[in-house]
């Protein structure tokens, strides 16, 4: 169940005075410093709400759960293996968002694209990428996704349409908008979906993209996975506005909030702001999500209470479907714990394949910068002369 969509802000049908308009904006701003997306004000009420399961909506439960399964058991084994230093530099995992990456890439075509942020491993194999070659990417090796050389946060694979996991905060939203201008520009019938963190919510890149998609109809809809946290900063300490979605209301675009913890529903969500984009409106889809981990494998959350992580696991989205599936005799116990052991094979599987795959060559170090070559791309590595000049004949040299 979601909150109802948001278009534009309420038009005011009286004129108050500078006085009572002043006191609305002191108690709406007091209003809405309480406003913190807080799990068990969503998901109980999708609980008690939700439909019977037909037959359909089970299968389709059943995939969601093997993928999410998948997802769970190969971040587990990043988290090791960065433990392992067989991954360096940063790492952040989807542990805890694994309902929302199902739910958001099956509402998506092969033909559509895809730019995401640093937390990307989940989604580059929900967009078809070999669970093989993204562990080798997180390795750092030759058969990964980027050649080795991009690692957990820029994977890309045009194959597949993933445009790029950016390391820097909103680094995907203006590149996704301009995208999107060029698929308007050349008529074609794709969409462009930006994941984003909450925390992205409150730079200029983000309003700056929000507003050119509106003014020129693009076709792209902007995600944000909300958390709760901005690294270690809680929503309601960073926005004066912690409902992310509502801010699209200033820029006459459709948006809506969604649980993220629930698959169908952010599936179902996600299919009409697909659907809203491929029609030529934007559209601002917030997923209400919990990330069960530091920000990053090497974060170790003190900002957590004790009580705080142990109400948490509550919410993990993986056990509950699978709770869910049995409950409503979808799957037996049995065979969830097959597809358990199933998805576990296959990380365990891509670990080995990752471990035996090469280093890449430090003379490739400059391959790949550009799609395409570029004249007067310069190949030298760092320190190297930028123009090789004749030395002089040794009998010119005392001259």
């Amino acid at each position: 169940m979601t909150d109802n969509a948001l278009t534009t802000a309420d038009e005011p049908t009286k004129k108050a005075s500078t006085k009572k308009v002043a006191a609305k904006k002191v108690t709406a701003k007091k209003a809405s410093s309480k406003k913190a997306p807080a799990r068990s004000a969503i998901a109980p009420r999708n609980a008690s709400r939700r439909a019977a399961t037909s037959k359909e909506d089970g299968a389709r439960l059943v995939k969601f759960y093997r993928d999410m399964m998948l997802i769970r058991r190969f971040e587990e084994r990043a988290a090791r293996a960065y433990t392992e230093a067989l991954i360096g530099g940063y790492c952040h995992l989807n542990l805890g968002e694994e309902a929302a990456v199902v739910g958001l890439m099956g509402a998506l075509r092969d033909t559509d694209y895809l730019f995401t942020n640093y937390r990307e491993h989940g989604y580059a194999i929900m967009r078809g990428i070999d669970p093989n070659r993204a562990m080798a990417e997180l390795y750092g090796r030759v058969d990964g996704v980027s050649k080795g050389w991009g690692g957990s946060m820029h994977m890309f694979d045009m194959s597949h349409r993933l445009l790029g996991g950016y390391g820097i905060v909103g680094g995907q939203l203006p590149l996704a908008t301009g995208a999107a201008l060029a698929i308007k520009y050349r008529g074609l019938d794709e969409v462009v979906m930006c994941t984003m963190g909450d925390g992205t919510a409150n730079i200029g890149a983000f309003h700056e993209s929000l507003n050119i998609a509106a003014l020129w109809d693009l076709p792209v809809v902007f995600v944000v996975i909300n958390n709760g946290l901005g690294m270690g900063t809680t929503v309601a300490k960073a926005s004066a506005e912690p409902e992310i979605y509502k801010r699209a209301s200033a820029y006459a675009m459709a948006a809506e909030r969604v649980d993220g913890l629930d698959p169908q529903a952010v599936f179902d969500a996600a299919q009409r702001a697909v659907a809203s984009a491929r029609a030529g409106h934007p559209f601002l889809l917030e997923v209400v999500s919990e990330r069960l981990r530091g920000h990053s494998v090497v974060d170790p959350a003190k900002y957590r209470s004790a009580e705080e992580v142990s109400h948490l696991a509550q919410f993990d989205p993986v056990p509950n479907l699978a709770a869910r599936l049995i409950k409503e005799k979808i799957l037996t116990a049995a065979e969830v714990h097959r597809i358990d052991e199933e998805q576990s094979a296959l990380a365990d599987a891509a670990d080995a394949f990752a471990q035996s795959s090469a280093h890449p060559d430090v003379a490739t170090l400059f391959d790949y910068n550009y799609a395409t070559p570029v004249a007067n791309d310069s190949r030298r590595l760092p320190g190297e002369a930028l123009f090789v000049t004749a030395q002089r004949p040794s009998a010119e040299v005392g001259r």
